[in-house]
C-alpha cells in the first residue's frame, strides 16, 4: 500500500502518522480553516477523508499509555524494530522521534505546521500539494461521487 508520513505541528508540539496518500487534500482543506490545534485539523478534514481523525487520536491514545516525555522506551522499540511505513501514531518527544517524524516513507513525507502556517513537503511523490485544487471525498469504505474544493489563504506559506 502506498502511504506518506504526515506530521502535524501545534503550539502543543508535534504529531507523526503514516497515512494514505490520499488524505492529503482533506488535511490541506483543512489547513485552509485555520486550524489550530490537531483535533482542529482532524475534525475539519473529517468531512473529506473519514476515520483519519479516528486513526490518529486512537493512536495517540496507545501511545500515550506506553510512553511519556520521560520514558520513550516504547516508542524508541517500535521505531527500531518496524519498517517506517508501518511505525505506529507517536508525539515527538526527543531527537528521536524528531529524527523519525521528518523520515519519509513510501510516497513521501510532509509536514503541517499549523503555528507557523506552513505545509513543508519534504518529498512528495504522489502529488504535489498546490495552493487550491479539489479531491474526491473518501467516506471511510471508499471515494464517492462527491467532490470538495480548497483553497489556502495567502498567510499559508508552500515548501517548496
Amino acid at each position: 500500500m502506498n502511504v506518506i508520513r504526515c506530521t502535524i505541528i501545534d503550539q502543543r508540539g508535534a504529531v507523526s502518522f503514516i497515512a494514505h496518500p490520499d488524505a492529503l487534500p482533506a488535511l490541506v482543506a483543512a489547513c485552509a480553516t485555520n486550524p489550530v490545534t490537531l483535533e482542529e485539523l482532524l475534525e475539519r478534514a473529517e468531512p473529506y477523508y473519514r476515520n483519519l481523525r479516528e486513526y490518529v487520536l486512537s493512536g495517540l491514545a496507545i501511545f500515550d499509555e506506553h510512553n511519556t516525555p520521560e520514558d520513550t522506551r516504547a516508542i524508541r522499540e517500535d521505531l527500531s524494530r518496524l519498517p517506517p511505513h508501518q511505525h505506529p501514531v507517536f508525539r515527538v518527544l526527543d531527537d528521536i522521534t524528531r529524527e523519525a517524524s521528518l523520515q519519509p516513507v513510501k510516497a513521501g513525507a510532509v509536514v503541517f505546521n499549523l503555528r507557523a502556517k506552513r505545509i513543508i513537503q519534504i518529498v512528495n511523490n504522489y502529488r504535489e500539494i498546490k495552493r487550491s485544487g479539489y479531491a474526491r471525498v473518501f467516506d471511510g469504505q471508499a471515494f464517492t461521487s462527491r467532490v470538495f474544493r480548497y483553497r489556502l489563504p495567502e498567510e499559508w506559506a508552500l515548501v517548496p
